[in-house]
């Protein structure tokens, strides 16, 4: 059972985009060694929508989920999150907004020197209202629902890569994000871990009308999503691939 909803602190507009991404280009480097790596990006993700973006490695996608998620500055272009227009925004303003943006990287970024379950803990501290006891009772049950009800006290250096991962999608759920943003969340996951991971995200986007985006190579998941699209170059494809039955086009 999934926990209880917690109310995000501002409601957004059901029928309003949680993201809008208008004509996104961002450089690396300086000089000779500038580099582009995204080009008049255009994307919008509505509440409890569930987009997956694929392409080549190096295409720019990673670099797409840190603007969307307030983790870089908007060079060129306009990035509204919630509303809120990230070009120009300062830090401040972009820490407010990370607090109702889940994030999962490939890299778990879990604290070696805390449980799993005190590192899931940390997403839930992140709601307001909850006692201690009621922010960890949400902690172990969130573990339970990724499979490691059994590996609370576990510290980070005694876990697989596999449950590392999971600790880091039951933290990034824990807080009950409005925007959960997940780069290759199943990628160190075999395939049945990997079906229940992604039956949560798209649960979590249903049941609150938290927006998904999600860069995936995982064939096995295609048919979670509401809409695909596709990055080259920097770029996303002219219009979106729909599903079609288990595959897609």
């Amino acid at each position: 059972m999934t926990p209880a909803p917690t109310p995000a602190a501002t409601d957004p507009d059901a029928t309003s985009p949680l993201v809008e991404v208008r004509g996104l280009s961002h450089w690396y480097g300086s000089g000779s060694m500038r580099r582009q790596v995204l080009q008049g990006v255009d994307l919008t993700i509505a509440p409890g929508e569930v987009v997956l973006l694929t392409g080549p490695s190096g295409c720019g996608k990673t670099t797409l989920l840190t603007l969307v998620g307030a983790l870089r500055q908007v060079q060129e272009g306009s990035v509204r999150v919630f509303g809120e227009e990230l070009n120009g925004a300062g830090r401040s303003a972009r820490q407010r907004l990370r607090r109702h943006i889940g994030m999962i990287f490939q890299g778990h970024n879990l604290l070696r020197c805390l449980s799993a379950e005190q590192n899931v803990q940390m997403g839930s501290d992140l709601l307001g209202g909850l006692g201690y006891r009621a922010r960890r009772d949400q902690a172990r049950e969130w573990l339970r629902q990724v499979g490691l009800g059994d590996q609370l006290h576990k510290l980070p250096h005694d876990l697989s890569g596999g449950q590392k991962q999971r600790v880091a999608i039951a933290r990034a759920l824990a807080a009950r994000p409005r925007l959960l943003l997940a780069d290759e969340p199943t990628a160190a996951l075999d395939s049945r871990s990997g079906r229940e991971v992604v039956d949560l995200l798209k649960g979590l986007a249903r049941e609150q009308g938290c927006g998904v985006l999600m860069v995936t190579h995982d064939p096995r998941i295609l048919d979670v999503a509401d809409r695909l699209v596709q990055m080259e170059d920097g770029q996303l494809s002219a219009g979106s691939l729909e599903l079609v039955g288990a595959g897609y086009r």
